[in-house]
């Protein structure tokens, strides 16, 4: 991995489709700049002057919406980029700026304006995969190939980090989260889907990670084109699907666990009325334009308080939500990623009577799984038992998907993400776990880490009534066209 930091530079705006590179003016001040090679130039912006013209933007429109209390948000954004673009104009004439600085002070003031700030040419770059904040002064991007650059300061001080924090959380649409001293924690999930994560007051400055989704709107059959899974694995979990069977994706982090989910759902049909559970919205399958049927459910936190119960006040947990949710009318439930007591929650969706359930959960090998739940279930409240975790795992679970990573950018090769095991889950074993058969797993034996087909399931006959050609599973080397390429073990 490249980790090498960049000379940092605050006032840089990346040149759209390049991955952003910090170059530092030798007075400071605002200038263009130029990568080596690069198609476009890269525009630096002088912040200062954005901040400004912003506040002048932001005083005239407090004082329009005063006037204009009805004002819709179409007519006040434009009437604000009329004010935008007359006082670039004046700042452009009195430092003879070039056209390219002149589009590049306005996209920063809008950003100040109505999107995420400083922070918005990155969340724009499609290549970018992680957005990682060390205090305002230092933030790094992960790329999608491996690679890591650090880039310049999204604000001027911690107290500017945090209100843009607090902005973010006012934006997206959760008005009770915030961060403080007092609340140390944020997570939510910004409009365009990325994921925050932040902690403030428990270290020496304020930490946040951005996990941007790169792969919002894939398809099984796109994951087929990026190697995710073959076209053996895409008919089967398709057929999983249309059988409603109850599955859980399991991986490691950023494995790939919520891409998967997203393309399985697109296997439901768009008439499917389902609920999606989440304590972030991560999935927006309500805003997809596929499914037409969609209760979005996401989880709220406390407002600090305590009520007499000892429970944060305001609080929604991810179970409050299950017992309305199943008075909604719903074919099947999708609970999002299980982190936490939440997975009471879930495995009420496994088990309520409908099948065709979904949901996520971490874990770093798939023979970790059971153990995993039986683990969050001693966190949830009255330390649920083990034995209850794994009766409830074999009632309700019929197969798990593991998706693996294999990552080998710091040896100059590539991340490699693959579904690598389906375990069907067939009941309780004589040890008192859930027994299981490998329907497919690893093709070690010829040089592969990804799945091959193993073994028919129990209920292959159900997948038969949905169209599933069970003959698949006979072919002994699945449907990749060659063992994954990899420089270190498999078929090396």
């Amino acid at each position: 991995m490249d980790a090498r930091p960049l000379h940092p530079d605050p006032c840089v705006v990346p040149a759209p489709g390049r991955p952003p590179q910090a170059y530092r003016s030798p007075a400071g001040t605002a200038s263009s700049a130029h990568a080596v090679g690069a198609a476009a130039p890269q525009i630096t912006v002088d912040y200062r002057a954005a901040r400004d013209i912003a506040a002048q933007v932001a005083r005239r429109r407090e004082e329009l919406l005063k006037s204009v209390p009805g004002m819709d948000r179409a007519s006040e954004e434009q009437r604000c980029l009329d004010w935008i673009n007359e006082a670039v104009a004046l700042w452009s004439d009195a430092h003879a700026m070039t056209p390219y600085e002149d589009g590049a002070l306005r996209r920063a003031v809008y950003d100040l304006l109505y999107r995420a700030g400083r922070l918005q040419p990155y969340l724009d770059d499609e290549r970018v995969e992680d957005i990682i904040i060390q205090g305002p002064d230092e933030v790094w991007l992960d790329y999608g190939d491996g690679s890591r650059r650090m880039v310049g300061s999204i604000a001027d001080s911690e107290e500017e980090l945090l209100e843009l924090l607090r902005e973010l959380a006012r934006g997206s649409g959760h008005s009770e989260r915030t961060i403080s001293t007092a609340n140390p924690t944020l997570a939510l999930s910004l409009p365009d889907g990325s994921r925050l994560q932040a902690i403030t007051g428990l270290g020496p400055m304020t930490y946040a990670v951005i996990r941007r989704h790169r792969v919002s709107h894939a398809g099984l059959d796109d994951l087929v084109r990026l190697g995710t899974i073959d076209p053996i694995l895409r008919e089967f979990l398709g057929a999983c699907v249309r059988a409603e069977k109850n599955v859980m994706i399991a991986g490691k982090q950023k494995a790939g666990k919520t891409t998967l989910l997203r393309a399985m759902l697109k296997e439901f049909d768009p008439e499917c009325r389902f609920a999606t559970i989440q304590t972030e919205d991560e999935l927006f399958a309500h805003a997809n334009g596929y499914h037409r049927q969609v209760v979005s459910l996401v989880g709220r936190e406390s407002n600090g308080e305590k009520d007499v119960t000892g429970r944060g006040a305001g609080e929604i947990t991810l179970l409050d939500l299950m017992h309305p949710a199943l008075r909604m009318s719903l074919e099947r439930i999708v609970v999002g990623e299980v982190r936490g007591p939440e997975v009471v929650a879930m495995m009420q969706a496994l088990t309520n009577g409908s099948g065709g359930n979904l949901c996520t959960i971490h874990a770093r090998r798939p023979s970790i799984v059971f153990d995993r739940i039986a683990e969050l279930y001693a966190l949830a409240q009255g330390n649920l038992s083990e034995q209850l975790a794994y009766r409830q795992t074999a009632n309700g679970l019929d197969f798990i998907v593991y998706v693996d990573m294999t990552d080998e950018t710091r040896i100059g090769g590539y991340r490699h993400r693959y579904v690598s095991h389906i375990l069907e889950v067939t009941g309780i074993g004589e040890s008192g776990r859930p027994a299981t058969n490998e329907i497919f797993s690893p093709g070690t034996e010829f040089g592969d880490v990804r799945a091959v087909p193993r073994m028919d399931p129990g209920c292959v006959d159900d997948l038969r009534r949905v169209g599933f050609d069970s003959g698949l599973l006979h072919l002994a080397y699945g449907a990749w066209e060659h063992p994954l390429t990899l420089k270190v073990g498999a078929g090396r």
